[in-house]
């Protein structure tokens, strides 16, 4: 018998209006992950949709195929050629109820939940949208779900997972229930674990050790990269990853999965360790192995990474480093793939709230260096020193006129990614300082800061303004970081208990807690 569901509110996003129950969060913020992850499975809808056409065509070359061809897809109209898409954790199953009002191309959406009340809701809500024709509602665990579907006749062509914290769980069945192309979609919301606060939980989650550094986001992204990678390559399977985003206060993934034993073997040649410095944060990235060219055309033959490469100490300060990953250091986009999602945004502006930040962001990650893993901050290689920071445009100039790269990345705003060898951003800095001095109480022997500035620059260093100093992202003045929409709006607590203050009612019960007992403590 069906449980009563009360208190039940409506709630507007995108196409869709469905039904929410008290005992189902929903976070207004995260509606810039759903229409991301419409606009991406809309294009990869796309192009199935074009090569299942195209490969008709070669076998069949009628007037009805090319017909076929040059249809215009419609959103809501069920496709037999079209794409199967399983969401694992549906909750109210507003994300499903999305897909299938708005992404055109499909031919079925699983809802899947493993709470029967969730998926009571979920069917009130596909009847709500008129869509019993194209989303179904399934009340299963979401592995076991997956791993039912491992068989290729009854895998999945796009697979979404959206947990509360760390999707680790899921990434082995995950792997195996997706076709071959197929596309995987997976957040991950325990960032405080990839960015370097808990390298043990890191460790036994996704088999690395994060570092708590200027570059933790973007590490974070590289982690659960090769993470993913690590499982696929279990199967004979490999990952091509085509947009990978740090957002707010989660990551967001989306990456085909290929099969291959040949591509595999190349997995080794893409996932590095980290060396960071523990005193002025220059880092250095170790290969796990190498691919050289042996007998016959396209074979290679494999050996592990010669090292170390970096010193006992730092050349630079002195200081010892600390060593993290490994990471997934190939690059972290297709930027032949994001240029069609840009193109389809700024065709479908009206369809999406958050189209303006969905185009900044991409058009930064566009820009990114996709050959240089991690990233300088302008404003921590300043700290080190303890100098006046220069603008970033001419920090760039300095970089690019000694005929270096250098780009911004997406995770972290001031970022530098450069192909300079640490040795020269340094020397950019030692002529900075020569024109913009340091006070001498800085300076303290052993400090890092006089360890590098007693060093001379071993090269001239122009900061006249390059004609590419400031991004293009930058000029048009795109939305590339968001500022906090509201108060209270990142992750939240799980479910709360019974007779438990909820998370506002807490901050105000805590709120200046540590002066209340520091105030209760004895005088001395």
């Amino acid at each position: 018998m069906a449980s009563e569901v009360h208190h039940l509110t409506e709630v507007t996003e995108g196409r869709a209006t469905i039904l929410l129950p008290e005992s189902v969060f929903y976070n207004p913020v995260q509606e810039y992950n759903r229409d991301l992850t419409i606009a991406i499975i809309s294009e990869f809808a796309a192009q199935h949709l074009a090569k299942v056409s195209a490969d008709k065509n070669v076998s069949q070359d009628t007037p009805e195929s090319c017909t076929q061809q040059t249809e215009t897809l419609v959103p809501g109209k069920k496709y037999d050629n079209g794409i199967t898409i399983f969401e694992g954790l549906s909750a109210s199953g507003l994300r499903s109820v999305r897909f299938g009002l708005e992404i055109p191309g499909i031919k079925q959406v699983i809802a899947n939940d493993f709470d029967k009340t969730a998926v009571e809701i979920i069917e009130k809500n596909i009847q709500k949208n008129h869509l019993e024709h194209l989303v179904s509602a399934n009340y299963a665990d979401a592995s076991m779900a997956m791993y039912e579907h491992k068989s290729w006749d009854k895998q999945f062509d796009v697979i979404d997972l959206d947990p509360y914290g760390s999707p680790s769980i899921f990434l082995d069945a995950a792997v195996q229930a997706v076709r071959d192309g197929g596309l995987l979609c997976i957040t991950c919301t325990d960032a405080a674990v990839l960015c370097g606060n808990a390298p043990e939980k890191c460790n036994a989650n996704y088999g690395s050790i994060s570092l708590r550094s200027k570059f933790c986001h973007e590490m974070g992204l590289r982690i659960m990269l090769q993470c993913l990678d690590s499982h696929a390559n279990r199967y004979g399977r490999y990952i091509v990853p085509l947009v990978s985003l740090s957002i707010d206060f989660y990551f967001r993934l989306f990456v085909q999965i290929f099969s291959g034993q040949k591509q595999v073997k190349h997995s080794c040649t893409k996932k590095s360790f980290v060396f960071e410095c523990v005193g002025c944060g220059s880092y250095l990235l170790q290969p796990l192995a190498v691919a050289l060219p042996a007998k016959g055309t396209g074979n290679y033959k494999f050996i592990a990474g010669s090292g170390p490469v970096v010193p006992q100490n730092c050349e630079h300060c002195h200081h010892h480093y600390k060593i993290g990953g490994p990471i997934w250091s190939a690059p972290l986009h297709d930027t032949d793939f994001i240029k069609k999602i840009l193109s389809r945004i700024e065709r479908n502006l009206h369809t999406f709230k958050t189209a303006d930040r969905i185009s900044g962001m991409l058009n930064v990650a566009l820009e990114e260096l996709a050959d240089v893993p991690l990233f300088y901050v302008l404003d921590v290689i300043c700290s080190v020193l303890h100098c006046r920071a220069p603008n970033m445009v001419a920090f760039r100039s300095a970089l690019l006129n000694a005929g270096y790269r250098v780009s911004l990345s997406h995770a972290a705003k001031n970022s530098c990614k450069t192909d300079a060898p640490t040795k020269f951003v340094w020397d950019v800095m030692r002529c900075w300082v020569k024109e913009n001095p340091v006070s001498a109480k800085r300076l303290t022997p052993g400090s890092v800061a006089k360890a590098i500035l007693d060093q001379q620059p071993e090269v001239e260093v122009s900061f006249s303004e390059h004609p590419s100093a400031n991004p293009l992202s930058r000029k048009q003045g795109l939305l590339r970081w968001q500022t906090n929409p509201e108060p209270h709006w990142g992750p939240k607590a799980k479910a709360k208990r019974a007779g438990n203050p909820d998370l506002i009612e807490k901050q105000a019960i805590n709120q200046g807690k540590k002066s209340k007992v520091e105030n209760m403590q004895p005088s001395e």
